[in-house]
């Protein structure tokens, strides 16, 4: 009878061990298979055994899935490729950037009066269409042929102009001290404005149909005027360019002054025609 508990309980423990060697070896598989598709385990503290820390993994695997696991891990790598991606066409842009900045500048050192003539020809084409959309001159569309006359001026009247008077008065006024800018401004007021305004005018009010003594009664009306608006705004203008811009940016600097001025010219230039009487 003693032989009979002793053999049967030997193949009890035996049981016991298989059934253990086979939970182990189940247990093994499914931590290989986990940790394929899971973040890295936080380090195992030195307040934790291993059993405990197994314990801990096992339970938090049991309430999330391995797809949370493996969806978590995709966003880590997916993340900063979003930020690289994103620096990489900032600096591609920046790149593009410089390059045109660097062709425009060889442009002016290789063609510099068709340059500044197209240059001009697109700042009088932009500021003509802001006038007629501020003026609300464009319920029934845009008068393009009136862009047309404003672009022509800024490429063969405008462009050519300021480079020669540029370079004109550099000659004359080397030195870019305060009495040199100064004297350079009372030129530009003095010679340069006017005219370029008289010619302005005449030149479209002659393209618009106006006879020789029309033209001379819109210049008696809007002369005098529009050269007083000019001292009011060109002064701070051809400081700054004449102070602290190199001669070759000077006529870009201007044009892009002249930008909201030329919205107000044309404004000026648009009014009907003065009564030749």
């Amino acid at each position: 009878m003693a032989a009979a508990n002793t053999a049967a309980a030997a193949l009890t423990k035996n049981g016991l061990l298989k059934t253990h060697h086979r939970r182990h070896l189940l247990h093994c598989f499914w931590m290989r298979i986990c940790t394929k598709h899971s973040l890295p385990d936080p380090p195992i503290t030195a307040s934790k055994n291993i059993g405990d820390h197994l314990a801990e993994q096992s339970k938090w695997r049991s309430i999330f899935p391995s797809s949370f696991f493996r969806r978590t891990k995709q966003f880590e790598f997916s993340a900063p490729s979003l930020i690289t991606s994103t620096f990489s066409f900032r600096k591609s842009s920046s790149s593009r950037k410089s390059r045109f900045v660097a062709w425009y500048l060889g442009m002016l050192q290789t063609r510099p009066v068709s340059t500044k003539s197209i240059t001009s020809a697109f700042i009088y084409t932009a500021a003509d269409l802001s006038s007629q959309t501020i003026m609300g001159e464009n319920s029934e569309g845009y008068d393009l042929v009136r862009t047309l006359r404003m672009a022509g001026y800024g490429l063969l009247i405008i462009g050519p102009s300021l480079h020669y008077w540029f370079n004109f008065v550099s000659r004359v006024f080397p030195k870019r001290d305060i009495m040199s800018t100064f004297k350079k401004m009372a030129l530009g007021q003095t010679v340069y404005g006017p005219t370029v305004t008289a010619i302005f005018f005449s030149v479209n009010a002659a393209l618009q149909g106006e006879n020789g003594y029309e033209i001379v009664a819109r210049l008696k009306r809007d002369l005098i005027p529009t050269l007083i608006s000019g001292v009011m705004y060109w002064p701070l203008c051809d400081f700054i360019t004449f102070k602290f811009i190199p001669l070759h940016l000077q006529p870009l600097v201007s044009n892009s002054f002249s930008y909201l001025w030329t919205v107000y010219l044309t404004y000026m230039a648009s009014l009907e025609k003065a009564s030749a009487s």
